[in-house]
């Protein structure tokens, strides 16, 4: 079995794509950018996404400190999820995007 490391990153460019870059994750924080949320509701917010790419990028964002997920141990059982600091902080990046995006129409 061979182990493959991770690669070193010393642009800070390619270290923010790298977390935000995959397809949907961007989205999502925009979403949670707004307050937490559940599964189902960020699934109905973007159009397109399947529930297995949306948990994958969750868990993506999950393992960056992005975001943070709360299991609730009720009957039925949910989770939610909101953004951490760390990803409250691309907040400017995203605002920053859309501004771009609505003047380069």
């Amino acid at each position: 079995m061979t182990k493959i490391k991770e690669k070193i990153i010393n642009c800070p460019v390619e270290k923010t794509l790298n977390i935000i870059g995959k397809k949907w994750a961007a989205l999502i924080i925009r979403d949670l950018l707004n307050g937490k949320k559940r599964f189902g509701k960020l699934l109905a917010s973007l159009s397109g996404i399947s529930p297995r790419t949306l948990s994958a990028r969750l868990n993506d964002l999950e393992k960056n400190g992005v975001l943070k997920k709360r299991v609730f141990s009720e009957m039925p059982p949910h989770v939610e999820y909101s953004l951490t600091k760390r990803g409250q902080d691309l907040h400017f990046i995203l605002d920053q995007m859309r501004k771009w995006g609505s003047s380069h129409k």
